[in-house]
């Protein structure tokens, strides 16, 4: 009997690393993760990876055949196989990822952005299904953002067109390094450690009492933060509305350089649902020009229940696959 055909998509975050076995339509046969923050070396860490994957598939069982791996990662080059000066990363640089994966394997490695990897999972298997023009943002530890004009996801000149988490949101701000080496980028403020230091700001400027004051900066997560805003924390409330202003102002100029149908939250901070979107939306919609209000669509992705970058970085696989 014939082996059932599988891509290995791998979705490489700031925290964890997550890959899973995709079939061709999309069936997640197995899937596992490490932490990305455990490795130093980046050749340590491809090693570790490719092991594991190894490992998840001798589970699966030997019915599978693996005929490529797709990984979207932040700052990765489609055009070169690379990753270059990924801010979220532990490793710095160019790192030429595709290479370091073809010492153990021979089959094709493509890598691409993270968000464009998940914007190719939310036209494929999500709510983008039946659109041409949507844009895809990602809510991480970072924030990553992938766009598709007229039905193609748009890489640019080097492959690195989309980067609205690098774009400034207020320029010059020196309360807000951020790990590109520029201050006051819009992922400073709309990401899950953007939403810890938006908390700790207005913590630091409010008397008011918040549940959240016995945490330190390393013990806050979004998730704490989310649930103390759904018990009513008025600060943990006021930074969630804080996060979704920042983040409605610069999606008034994602529309403007796009005019997208629809533009798609997703990640873990996506999942506060109307504490993000609704300031969101009302920010957006105040910040547009008038020829765009009101015709925008903000949307959670329809893959919050599986890995959209995990499915669209293996999608790569089958789409570039010799016919």
């Amino acid at each position: 009997m014939a082996k059932k055909e599988v891509a290995v998509g791998i979705d490489i975050g700031g925290t964890n690393t997550v890959f899973g076995f995709v079939d061709r339509d999309g069936n997640i046969l197995g899937e596992d993760s490490l932490k990305t923050t455990h490795y130093d070396e980046v050749e340590v860490f491809v090693a570790a990876l490719y092991e594991k994957i190894m490992v998840t598939g001798h589970k699966i069982g030997n019915g599978i055949e693996i005929i490529g791996f797709g990984i979207g990662a932040p700052m990765g080059n489609i055009n070169k196989g690379t990753i270059e000066h990924a801010a979220g990363l532990p490793w710095k640089g160019i790192v030429p990822l595709a290479e370091l994966f073809n010492r153990h394997t021979s089959h094709p490695v493509i890598v691409t952005n993270d968000a464009n990897a998940a914007a190719v999972g939310e036209m494929i298997y999500g709510g983008a299904k039946d659109m041409r023009n949507f844009v895809v943002i990602t809510l991480g530890t970072g924030l990553g953002s992938g766009f598709v004009i007229d039905g193609k996801l748009v890489y640019g000149h080097d492959g690195f067109a989309g980067e609205i988490g690098h774009t400034a949101i207020r320029p010059g701000d020196s309360n807000r390094d951020c790990g590109c080496g520029r201050k006051g980028c819009l992922e400073t403020y709309v990401s899950a450690t953007g939403l810890k230091r938006t908390l700790l700001k207005i913590m630091a400027d409010s008397m008011q009492p918040s549940e959240l004051r016995k945490f330190s900066f390393d013990e806050l997560d979004a998730e704490k933060i989310h649930d103390a805003a759904k018990r009513g924390d008025y600060i943990a409330k006021r930074a969630f509305t804080h996060t979704g202003r920042m983040l409605g102002f610069k999606l008034a100029d994602v529309v403007a350089h796009t005019n997208p149908e629809a533009i798609f939250l997703f990640g873990g901070l996506a999942l506060a649902k109307d504490l993000i979107f609704e300031p969101a939306k009302e920010y957006m919609e105040e910040n547009l020009l008038s020829i765009y209000k009101g015709k925008v669509k903000l949307l959670p992705s329809e893959l919050s229940t599986q890995n959209a970058a995990v499915l669209g970085a293996s999608s790569l696989v089958w789409s570039n696959r010799p016919s």
